[in-house]
């Protein structure tokens, strides 16, 4: 009996407290597998594959994996909420795991204001018009969570906009896509090492 007490209690803190959720925003339908704004499913296949963290949940509105990158305990999440009701997912995660938004949870989006293969780290702020973020904001309720910004290409003048982030990458843009999500990938490892701050100073702004 006391066994299975000290079981219980020992599940219970392997699900909970001092964890990371990493959440990458996308769509979940395959006709959307590799497109601009699906480049945070893709670096959470990134995570996945490089630290052998298997997505073999389905729970919350999302398919999750827990694991770890280090010595740190992450839950991986990809939302199957459709990108603008990401945060139906990622908010209730949040609360069942008992994670704190405003220091343990990493969102990676999409960004159409920067290069290809560019990203963009950033401890709090605004939605900036992508609205699986202005989703997860309304959500929590805040907006300082970390978020992993990765370039897609600016619009060019002749698109609509849900086309082009809804468009496949091409010709060197699908050789440069990679590139940022490996950079995204060792971002995410960084703030959890070294915190937020010390990510932008060696992410933002470099390729």
């Amino acid at each position: 009996m006391l066994g299975l007490i000290k079981s219980f209690f020992a599940k219970k803190e392997e699900e909970t407290g001092n964890m990371y959720v990493i959440a990458g925003l996308g769509n979940p339908e395959k006709k959307y597998f590799g497109t601009r704004h699906n480049v945070g499913f893709e670096t959470i296949d990134a995570l996945s594959d490089k630290y052998n963290i298997g997505l073999t949940e389905t729970k919350f509105k999302a398919v999750y994996g827990k694991g770890k990158i280090g010595d740190q305990k992450v839950i991986l999440v990809k939302p199957l909420t459709y990108m603008n009701l990401s945060g139906e997912a990622i908010r209730p995660i949040c609360d069942y795991f008992k994670v704190d938004t405003k220091t343990e949870l990493i969102v990676i989006s999409d960004d159409v204001e920067l290069d290809v293969g560019n990203i963009r780290v950033r401890p709090k702020g605004s939605a900036g018009g992508h609205n699986g973020l202005k989703n997860i904001i309304a959500q929590l309720g805040h907006d300082e969570f970390s978020r992993v910004r990765v370039g897609v290409g600016k619009k060019p003048k002749e698109y609509d906009m849900v086309n082009w982030v809804l468009g496949h990458f091409e010709g060197e843009d699908a050789v440069g896509i990679k590139d940022g999500i490996g950079r995204a990938v060792d971002a995410i490892c960084e703030i959890m090492e070294n915190g937020v701050d010390s990510a932008m100073n060696k992410f933002n702004g470099k390729k």
